[in-house]
């Protein structure tokens, strides 16, 4: 069981080619692929169809604004997205409506939500349908209210593997515990220094306390370490080491020392982008080519300031797994509009911002001032 179809995918594929043919009868998938499994082929023990409907963000917006509609709920009073948002973290716990609602007690707007969530899940199941939380956390009150169901998958499935185990909240930890149950065959890989989800709801007490929840459990601490060198080993061993609540390691590695690493520090962004900037042309002074340097960068918002200073600069580049900064709609929009202040003939620009933001200009009346302005000889912009 692992978090991405492509890890799981990949995992298999490994095992088919040191196992051979017999590997084919290994499951692999991620929790929400082996739980809609089981649950188009049980569901109906909880009053699903083996056709229920998987419900995506867009449709739990459209189901919760429904909601607000039916109970008079204000966007002012609480938004859409904070209530999907709690309600996901309820599930996580196992936490059903009826005891959101008993929690809440005197706390007005935990009831709101209460509420909210009770009426969101009667939408669901009128409709046959579940949403991404739905699938672990009914997988888990199927199997443990059915114990011929939970008797079946448990005779069946010896051996289990959980990839990514410190980022697994409470419903997964139940999951595993009950599929696991008969034979105690679990094997779980995960780095407890790595666990960076409880925002989502992950519980990195699941690895801290997993030989507790599993007598005779056998440790193994994979410390080689292939891809750095030691220097940068040794910076993260230290910093690493004021982490509570850690079962603690000491990686290593055969790569040797290499460089040491230098820290720079900036006053901005623009700064750290000349930074960038800099070094790249000073390699390219020393005989180096542009080919031979990567940025890494920690989200797609910090391109902004390196694409300025490297067109500035005269530095080609590409972007990979993203798009360009002024490539993007948005950016474009407004490079448009600036266009048109400074030059109001310019038709291409104006057509592209014409109705953007929507003003209720469309292609049809686009096109009549487009007549007019040849028949009269005057600019696009004239006319309108």
């Amino acid at each position: 069981i692992t978090f991405t179809n492509k890890a799981a995918n990949e995992l298999k594929e490994r095992i088919e080619n040191m196992l051979g043919e017999s590997a084919r009868y290994i499951k692999a998938g991620t929790f929400h692929s082996i739980c809609s499994k089981i649950l188009r082929r049980d569901g109906e023990r909880l009053g699903y169809t083996s056709h229920y409907t998987i419900y995506d963000t867009d449709d739990q917006k459209k189901d919760m604004k429904e909601v607000f509609k039916k109970l008079d709920i204000s966007d002012k009073q609480l938004h859409p997205k904070t209530v999907l948002g709690e309600i996901s973290r309820a599930k996580d716990r196992l936490i059903t409506p009826g005891e959101y609602l008993t929690d809440a007690a005197n706390d007005p707007r935990m009831k709101l939500i209460g509420k909210a969530y009770a009426e969101y899940q009667k939408l669901l199941v009128a409709s046959d349908a579940m949403d991404f939380d739905d699938l672990i956390s009914n997988t888990v009150r199927l199997l443990e209210e059915n114990d011929d169901i939970l008797d079946n998958y448990q005779s069946h499935i010896k051996y289990i593997m959980v990839d990514e185990y410190q980022d697994t909240n409470y419903a997964q930890y139940m999951l595993i515990q009950l599929l696991g149950g008969k034979y105690g065959n679990v094997c779980v890989v995960g780095d407890d220094d790595q666990s960076i989800y409880r925002f989502r709801g992950a519980t990195i007490e699941n690895i801290l306390n997993f030989e507790k929840q599993f007598p005779n459990t056998k440790v193994i601490r994979l410390e080689q370490n292939y891809r750095s060198t030691q220097n940068i080993l040794d910076a993260a061993n230290a910093v690493i080491a004021n982490n509570c609540s850690r079962k603690g390691k000491n990686l290593w590695t055969d790569n040797g020392e290499g460089e040491k690493i230098k820290v720079v520090t900036v006053d901005d962004e623009s700064g750290e982008a000349r930074f960038v900037a800099e070094k790249i042309l000073e390699h390219i002074r020393n005989g180096g080519k542009f080919s031979d340097c990567a940025v890494l960068y920690r989200m797609n918002a910090q391109t902004n300031a390196l694409e300025n200073v490297f067109v500035r600069s005269g530095i080609p580049y590409k972007v990979i797994g993203g798009m360009k900064f002024y490539e993007r709609m948005e950016i474009k929009d407004v490079i448009a509009y600036l266009n048109v202040i400074n030059n109001p003939n310019d038709n291409v620009r104006l057509r592209r911002i014409i109705n953007s933001p929507k003003r209720g200009i469309g292609d049809t009346t686009v096109s009549y001032a487009s007549d007019i302005s040849d028949m009269l000889g005057i600019s696009l912009f004239e006319v309108f």
